[in-house]
Formats: structure tokens, sequence, C-alpha cells
């Protein structure tokens, strides 16, 4: 493993992830001039055929409906910014955070947490499927755009955000586990990774709320059902009384962002004021999160997240192709355990394969990295169909 000569930023605090003390590579790279290794991360993880896909896998809503719905691209942006955000204010290293911010969903299937689930349920034999154990495939041996080895070759602190910025990681004996480096799963994650997991929850709270406003799942009356929106609704027309609605619909959007971002560097500050950690080691030996929401703004997420999951997440909107899209992946999964009818570079990673829980790993890699129009067409020309999602 070969450690990076960038020198460190002298505006980062005592205890973020310095570029200049990296655990390093699984292959040696030349240093660079330019750019820290957590910044070469960020370029690598943009730049790779995963990050492309996230175009057309869905968030929630599926990405054909029109309306300039988020895709799970799009999120993963709105994250990113909220991530570098909050990382500046707290003084830890921005680049890292970024890069674990954009590589948090590589690991999704096509049809968001419908096809997660399907999956899951056809690897319970062979091991499972966990989005954030996924992601780290994606990165250390699914890409393969380097002539030099599998993967993007990431640094020691980007992988381990991938896999615990959800906090320690106990089942890591999977057979979804790639052979890398050893991740300290039992331990929480850096700053840079916790901050990209509650920058996940701010962005989709916040975005589906505007997408929901947009589909006309919900109203503007309805948002006045949860204390935090109320309070900001009535703020917008109080000093607006005749705003239109999608003008409204931003307004709601980007107050509720702040009043989250700031509730959570306030907090975040006070929890590490009295930790007082001297080095990235003390964050992440703590047995809790320090990136926290505050008890009240807690309290008033959960709620947020209630109301979504029964207005909008539960929609007959939402939930309409939901069952088409469970189907597709089951009878892909069933077929191709079958048929072994793949494509030729997955056809030579089965052959490789000494085992069925190798086997059916394959397979699931393989549709795991589908995009959603890619899962449909295939499914049409296995079982010479003409399905559509409604």
């Amino acid at each position: 493993m070969k450690r990076g000569v960038f020198k460190s930023m002298s505006n980062l605090s005592k205890y973020a992830s310095n570029p200049a003390h990296t655990r390093g590579r699984m292959f040696e790279v030349s240093d660079s001039p330019t750019r820290s290794g957590f910044q070469r991360d960020r370029d690598r993880i943009i730049h790779s055929t995963a990050f492309r896909r996230l175009q057309h896998k869905t968030q929630v809503f599926l990405h054909h409906e029109g309306k300039h719905f988020r895709t799970r691209l799009t999120h993963t942006l709105e994250v990113s910014q909220i991530t570098r955000s909050i990382a500046r204010a707290l003084g830890v290293d921005e680049d890292l955070a970024e890069a674990i911010a954009l590589a948090h969903d590589l690991g999704h299937s096509p049809f968001g947490h419908a096809g997660e689930r399907v999956l899951h349920k056809k690897m319970q034999n062979y091991g499972g499927f966990n989005h954030n154990l996924q992601a780290l495939r994606v990165v250390s041996m699914l890409e393969n755009r380097y002539a030099q080895y599998d993967g993007l070759n990431l640094t020691w602190e980007t992988l381990e955000g991938i896999l615990k910025h959800n906090g320690p990681f106990e089942k890591t004996n999977s057979t979804q586990m790639p052979d890398v480096f050893d991740l300290e799963p039992m331990t929480y994650a850096s700053l840079e990774a916790q901050i990209a997991a509650i920058a996940d929850d701010i962005a989709y709270d916040s975005h589906d709320i505007d997408d929901g406003l947009r589909a006309g799942i919900i109203t503007i009356s309805d948002l006045k059902q949860v204390e935090i929106l109320s309070q900001i609704v009535d703020e917008i027309y109080q000093q607006w009384p005749d705003i239109d609605k999608s003008r409204a619909a931003h307004e709601v959007q980007r107050r509720l962002i702040t009043k989250m971002i700031e509730d959570v560097i306030i907090t975040s500050k006070n929890n590490l004021k009295e930790l007082n950690p001297q080095n990235v080691v003390d964050i992440r030996n703590n047995k809790k999160a320090l990136i926290c929401f505050s008890k009240e703004m807690g309290k008033s997420e959960k709620s947020l997240k209630k109301f979504l999951f029964e207005n909008v997440y539960r929609s007959k909107e939402v939930t309409k192709n939901v069952i088409i899209a469970e189907m597709v992946i089951e009878k892909l999964f069933d077929k191709l355990m079958k048929t072994h009818d793949l494509p030729n570079e997955w056809q030579q990673k089965l052959q490789q394969a000494t085992s069925e829980n190798q086997k059916a790993r394959v397979i699931c890699d393989y549709i795991a990295g589908m995009t959603d129009p890619y899962a449909i067409d295939l499914y049409n020309r296995q079982f010479d169909a003409s399905l559509q999602l409604l």
C-alpha cells in the first residue's frame, strides 16, 4: 500500500481524516502533485460506469414518468452538496466526505427498495443482499476501468465510509463482502462518513416532499400535519400571501434543508466539544455517532418520515409499479440461475465460480447493476413479453 505525499491541509480539525495520513490503497499508484488521495477517490467515483447508471435507477418515482422527479443520480448529487456544506462547517475533509456521498448508493439495484427486497429474498441461501456491501463490491471488484486491477482502488478511508456510514456493520461474514482491507466493521466510521449519512436523510426528506407535491400526491395544506413543515408553510404565506404553489414548494424544501443543516452543525459541534477527540481514532472508538440532529429536530424528522411513508411512499402513484418491478427481478433471477444466459464478460465470471453460492452471487451482481430500463428490456427479451411500467 502506498501512502500519498500530498500535504495535509492546515484548516482541518485534529479529528478530521487527513489525506496525508491515509491508510493507503490495495494497489500502489503514483502520487499526484495536485490532488489528495481523497480527491482522486471522488474523481474515480464520478467517472465510473456505476455512477452514470444512477441516472436511470429509481429513487421514489420511476424516472420515465417525467416531471423531473429525482433519480438515484440527482439524489446523490443533492446528498453530495449537503455533505460538503456540513463538512466545511465542521472542519473535516470535504473531499473524503463528498467521495463517500457520491458512492453511497452505487450498490442499489433497479427499481429502488423493491428490487433490493427481492434480491435479498433470492439470496437468502447465498449470503443475502445489502446495498452498502454491494456498493463496496462495485468499487472494489465490479468496475473494470483500469489495466492493472479490478475495482477503483479507493483509499481505506473511502471504503470504510461506504461500508459504515450508517453505523457499525456487524454482518460482514456474508459472501457478498469483497476481499478488501480490514475495515474495522464494529467501530463507527469517520466524521466524514457520518456527515454523508445524515446528509442522505436531509436530502430525501426534503426532495421527497418536493416530488410528492410535484406529482400531486400531497398538497401544501397537507404539510401542515407535520409541525416543522407547518411552521415553514406559515412563515412563507405570512411573507408572500399570494405565492404560487411551485414557488411555495421550493421555499418549503430550501427552508427545511437550511433548518436541518444548521441543527446538525450546532448539535455536532456541541457533541465534539463534549467528547474533545484528539484524532480520528477517538471518533471511531466512540460508542455513538457524533453527527446527528438535536433531540427536538430528531423528533421532528421522525414525524416527517412517518408523514412521507403514509402519504407518499404508500400512495398508489408510487406503489402501482412495485408488484411489476418485483416480478421482473424475481423472474430474471430465477431464469438466469437456470440458464446462465449472461453476456460474455459475465459468462467468464460464472466459469470462474466454483460453487453454487458464487454462481448466485455473479447473477446477483449482474442484476443489481442493471438500470430500470435495462431490466425491463431484458425481461421482455427473456420471456418474449411486451411489459411496460404503468
